[in-house]
């Protein structure tokens, strides 16, 4: 989860300063990296609001997608935060088509539930996130799908000590993350749902047609929780997870699907990949000391391998593996880390291609042979070029063979 959250995330420029109190975690939620520009919205936003919203769908795009540089001011006076000031520039948390998140916030604002689906490292968990934390004020309703996920977690299940005490009762009941929505108006995120088999899947049926979760084992106005203004349900899906528990047609017509796709523009990713390696290693007290050159050939070479096409128009065998933008966080990450904590060691371009190899051979040993292709090929072209790096990346190519 924390690479997804890397690959299309900026750092929180205006995240709450940490307090002496409260124990430092390593990835907070976004209701709190970025509590002082909820706030600021909150008290901002003048839109009209859905049931059950902390802010208006037009602030919710705002926060997600930014201010684009600009400083926003309050137009009249609000009790705001300690520390949270009267103007402020709202970070871009999520590089992409804001059309897109519009959409996703419209269908949130209505009674259907939005799926969003993707290749996996394309920042779907952290878009809900976003959205959850802004729209409902937390994201903490939140079900990780997997083949063990059962239909408790989607429906509730019982604290058997009290149970066998007493009885079925309310005081008994372990609700779920969205009974909790339901009953308290919030958004719920479910993960992977693709990885739940189908018939622990279709337990959402019921709950975004009827908006309510019944409980046979209790009477009366017990025995049900209706959905409350601002419930409804954020679920996510890998393309490549396509086929492992295919979703029922009765339940893909309770959603409105989203394609979440990889950052378009080379530059945007060059600087999310910088932002967010330097963000990672801030928080272990590490700057990030790789240069910018090098950020640029680690972007390049995985946009042509995801592409299967360089730049130049040459064309590239693609591996099986998914070459996402968190992966590439992850290798300027590990590479700047190695670079502060071993200096006198290795140059940090000679780590690059040891990453690369790491990444592209985790599905296919085949792989291997693709990126020699592409070393023999797209490298060794652009070596010829006279470009200093990709002639010192060439010369690194015997690190890529294997040495059994």
């Amino acid at each position: 989860m924390a690479k997804k959250a890397a690959a299309r995330t900026a750092p929180p420029k205006n995240a709450a300063t940490p307090r002496n109190d409260v124990p430092q975690r390593q990835s907070p939620p976004a209701e709190d990296r970025f509590a002082d520009e909820l706030a600021f919205l909150a008290a901002f936003d003048e839109g009209p609001r859905p049931g059950g919203w902390t802010l208006s769908p037009q602030a919710v795009v705002l926060f997600v997608c930014g201010s684009s540089g600009e400083k926003l001011k309050l137009k009249k006076a609000a009790k705001l935060p300690p520390g949270v000031p009267n103007s402020l520039e709202i970070s871009e948390k999520f590089v992409g088509d804001r059309a897109l998140v519009e959409r996703c916030v419209v269908t949130l604002a209505g009674e259907r539930g939005l799926l969003m689906v993707g290749e996996p490292g394309t920042a779907k968990s952290m878009l809900s996130e976003l959205l959850a934390a802004s729209i409902s004020g937390t994201s903490a309703l939140t079900i990780q799908g997997t083949a063990g996920s059962t239909e408790e977690h989607f429906r509730y299940s019982w604290n058997y000590a009290l149970l066998l005490a007493q009885g079925p009762s309310e005081s008994a009941l372990v609700p779920s993350p969205i009974m909790n929505g339901m009953k308290y108006g919030k958004l719920v995120r479910v993960e992977e749902v693709t990885r739940c088999l189908p018939e622990v899947q279709d337990a959402l049926i019921s709950q975004l047609s009827e908006r309510r979760i019944m409980i046979p084992e209790l009477s009366g106005d017990e025995g049900s929780v209706f959905a409350s203004p601002g419930f409804n349900i954020i679920a996510t899906a890998n393309l490549r997870d396509k086929g492992v528990s295919e979703m029922s047609a009765a339940l893909k017509r309770r959603f409105n699907f989203e394609v979440v796709g990889p950052i378009a523009q080379h530059d945007r990713e060059v600087a999310l990949v910088k932002s967010q390696a330097q963000a990672l290693l801030q928080r272990s007290g590490v700057e990030l000391s790789v240069d910018d050159g090098l950020l640029d050939v680690l972007v390049t070479a995985f946009r042509d391998l995801r592409e299967g096409r360089a730049g130049e128009g040459w064309s590239v065998e693609k591996p099986s593996t998914v070459m996402s933008t968190a992966e590439a966080v992850s290798i300027a990450t590990s590479i700047g880390r190695q670079a502060a904590y071993f200096p006198s060691q290795r140059d940090p371009l000679s780590l690059l291609p040891g990453h690369l190899l790491g990444v592209v051979l985790k599905d296919d040993a085949k792989d291997r042979g693709r990126l020699l292709a592409y070393w023999d090929s797209v490298v060794k072209r652009r070596s010829e070029e006279g470009t200093r790096m990709w002639k010192r990346l060439h010369e690194l190519r015997e690190v890529l063979e294997d040495e059994v």
